[in-house]
Order: structure tokens, then C-alpha cells, then sequence
């Protein structure tokens, strides 16, 4: 038994044959022993995958008892067949563990556009059910089982004692390209052994979300099949947490969304660097996430840090076409420490140095200042790179 699954989960990753390569795990179960309430959070796109339907009908709610995962296929654009499949998938994974159909949820992640292989699905999800366990090895595959492109698995757990209790948090998650906001393209899965109801689940998840995993791109494409998922089955014991308990927990899971958010652009496909943009003295929230976003997903600002170039020109002129008000002579910038640009004018700097400074390690910092206000915001990207282009060139050919 690890001390960091939470209690009452056991987990398992294999693989089923979805994925060509045999030592590629690409189906994940993962079962709660007791009941466990559910909340999720989804993409916008209003073209979306079997999966995200079935899983918002069902959440939030309570009862739960497993979610299954796949990689390799998105069961999306597969029109009544594919949401025939995704009902299937979560009845399997229920009977695996003597639950009702829609006391289980479904996520699924890869190529667009291919019916589910169901023969392979059902034997996976009959594999898996066979190696639930709640050890690290089990957590590893079960995080490895999540993905696709990505280069390593994405996992995060915590341990926190709240009030009288020990309370765990356990995250999966998997992103590296069709990154964009909104929710950020990836999937996640948060398991935890505290006792909440289900509409503070929800309210919970979706603060989170909204400070990390929606803080996050590579290259602005929403993604069909986006889902972070939060289970908590109360096997800590006690009452459902509330008040100054409740604010330590609310921490602990923004903690965990945001190791994981980070881990996705800096797993970012072809990427070179993981570059933090900080967004300082903006009226309001939502356009500090607005001048970040544009600034993230500029092509040039990113080629240029990919090729180590201080341009601090095209980060500034991004800014200035956000949509967002604001005074050009208040805003200074900042690239790694040094300041380039100081109230709407340039400033002498050691343009080597900076380029020193981007070239010989992998994070970038960029910080923006605009003197209107109060607000900031915090947003993580890539660098845009050849190989980028590559991957996503030969993605299916």
C-alpha cells in the first residue's frame, strides 16, 4: 500500500493494443472501493468528443466508482456510434467492480476522427481490473497510461493533515501539442480521499482549473476531448470538509493543477523552452489573461525566444493588439530579469547577455508591467521550434 494513492483508490495501466508499440500503455482503469463524488471540467469547443458528452451528463454527481481511460484513439467526430462506445467502455468499467453503468466516467485521448477498436477496449479494461492496486508502480502506469505524444508521464501527489486528518491528493495528467486555453487541451485526473459533496467538488475544480490548466498553451488549439476530472471518496474519514479545512484543501489542489499544468507546455512538443509569462497591473483578470494568451501564442515572439533573440518588439506590439485597454507609455518589460523596456520606452541592455541568458538554460521569464491596476495573471507556453512542425507534419502519416 503507498502513502501517496489515497485511500480507497487502486489503479492500473495496460496495454490493450490501441497503440502499436506493446510497451505503450494506452488504457487506464481506476477504481474507488466506496462510492466517490465527481466534478469535471471541460473543453468549449463546440466540437467535442463521445467522452466529454457522456461525462458532463454525469457530473457533478456522486456514487462513483471507476473512470477508464484510453490513449491512442479520441473517440471524436464518430457521431452515435462513438457515444454508443463511450456508454459501453463506462458499463464495462463499472461491471468490473460490481457498479451500475453510470456510476463510471469515460475519458479519451489521440487520433480524431476513428471508431474505438471495442473488442480490444473490453479485453483491456478485463486486463486491468486483474492488476488494480494502490501502489506507486500501479499509480506510474496508470499516469503512463494517459499518453500520447508526451514524452514523460505527468503525476503529482500530495499529503497534507487537515484539521484531524491526513488527507492525500493524487494527479494524472497528459498534454504536449493541440494545447490552447479553455480548456486547456489535455486530460487530467485528480483523485483524493476527502470528504466533499459534490457541488463543492465542482466549485473547487473549477477555481483550480481556472488559475492553472486554463493558464496554459502551446499553440492555441482547443482540443475535442479536454477533461480534468476530480474523485473524492471521503476515505479520510469524517465530516465533509468546511471552512478554514476546506481553504487548506483548496490550496493543496491548486498546488497539484499547477505542478501539472506547468508539466504539460514544458513537455510541449519540439519544444526548446518553457517560457512563464507574468502580467502585472491590469485593470482586471480578464485582460491580463488576454494580453498573456496573445503574447504566448504569438508565432513570432515565440520563434524569437526559440532562437534566442531579446525581441522585445514583438512581445510588446503582441500586447498591443490583446483587445485590451491601456496606456503604451505605463507598460515596462522585463525578459529573464533584465529590463528592456521601461514606461513605453527602450532602454540600454547587453543584448549578448540576454541572449546568454535564453539560450543556456530551458525557462524563460517575461514579465509585464502596465500601471493600470491592480490584477495579474500568471500563463505558461513553449518556444515554436522545426521540430514542432515535424511532429505535427507526420502526426498520422
Amino acid at each position: 500500500m503507498s502513502d501517496t494513492v489515497p485511500r480507497g483508490f487502486r489503479l492500473a495501466g495496460v496495454h490493450c493494443g490501441i497503440k502499436r508499440n506493446p510497451n505503450k500503455p494506452d488504457l487506464t482503469l481506476v477504481v474507488s472501493d466506496v462510492p466517490a463524488a465527481a466534478a469535471g471540467t471541460y473543453t468549449q469547443n463546440l466540437v467535442f468528443a463521445a467522452p466529454v458528452g457522456l461525462n458532463r451528463s454525469r457530473t457533478p454527481g456522486s456514487g462513483f466508482r471507476a473512470v477508464v481511460v484510453n490513449s491512442g484513439n479520441a473517440n471524436a467526430c464518430t457521431g452515435e456510434q462513438g457515444d454508443r462506445d463511450a456508454r459501453q467502455m463506462a458499463a464495462w468499467a463499472a461491471a468490473v467492480c460490481g457498479a451500475q453503468p453510470e456510476q463510471a466516467l469515460v475519458m479519451s485521448t489521440g487520433v480524431i476522427g476513428e471508431y474505438l477498436p471495442m473488442d480490444k477496449i473490453r479485453a483491456g479494461i478485463e486486463a486491468a481490473a486483474r492488476q488494480l492496486a494502490a501502489d506507486d508502480a500501479a499509480l506510474l502506469a496508470a499516469a503512463r497510461g494517459l499518453m500520447t505524444t508526451d514524452s514523460t508521464h505527468k503525476l503529482c501527489c500530495r499529503q497534507q493533515s487537515i484539521g484531524s486528518r491526513e488527507v492525500r491528493i493524487a494527479g494524472l495528467a497528459k498534454g504536449a501539442a493541440m494545447i490552447g486555453p479553455h480548456m486547456a487541451t489535455m486530460l487530467g485526473l485528480i483523485l483524493t480521499d476527502a470528504p466533499l459533496p459534490p457541488s463543492t467538488a465542482q466549485h473547487l475544480l473549477a477555481a483550480a482549473v481556472e488559475e492553472t490548466f486554463n493558464c496554459i498553451s502551446v499553440d492555441g488549439h482547443m482540443s475535442t476531448n479536454d477533461t480534468v476530472l476530480l474523485l473524492a471518496n471521503g476515505a479520510a474519514g469524517g465530516a465533509a470538509l468546511s471552512g478554514t479545512e476546506l481553504d487548506a484543501f483548496s490550496a493543496l489542489l491548486g498546488d497539484v493543477c499547477g505542478e501539472l499544468a506547468r508539466a504539460i507546455p514544458a513537455d510541449g512538443e519540439g519544444a526548446t523552452h518553457l517560457i512563464t509569462i507574468h502580467v502585472r497591473g491590469c485593470a482586471d483578470r480578464q485582460g491580463a489573461r488576454r494580453i498573456a494568451k496573445t503574447v504566448a501564442e504569438s508565432p513570432l515572439v515565440k520563434t524569437a525566444i526559440a532562437g534566442g533573440d531579446p525581441n522585445w518588439g514583438r512581445i510588446v506590439s503582441a500586447a498591443g493588439y490583446a483587445g485590451v485597454a491601456f496606456d503604451p507609455h505605463k507598460v515596462s518589460l522585463h525578459l529573464n530579469g533584465t529590463l528592456l523596456y521601461r514606461q513605453g520606452t527602450p532602454v540600454p541592455f547587453d543584448e549578448a547577455a540576454v541572449s546568454q541568458s535564453i539560450r543556456s538554460q530551458r525557462d524563460v521569464q517575461i514579465d509585464l508591467e502596465f500601471g493600470e491596476g491592480q490584477a495579474a495573471l500568471r500563463f505558461w507556453t513553449t518556444d515554436l521550434t522545426a521540430e514542432y512542425v515535424r511532429l505535427n507534419a507526420d502526426y498520422r502519416t
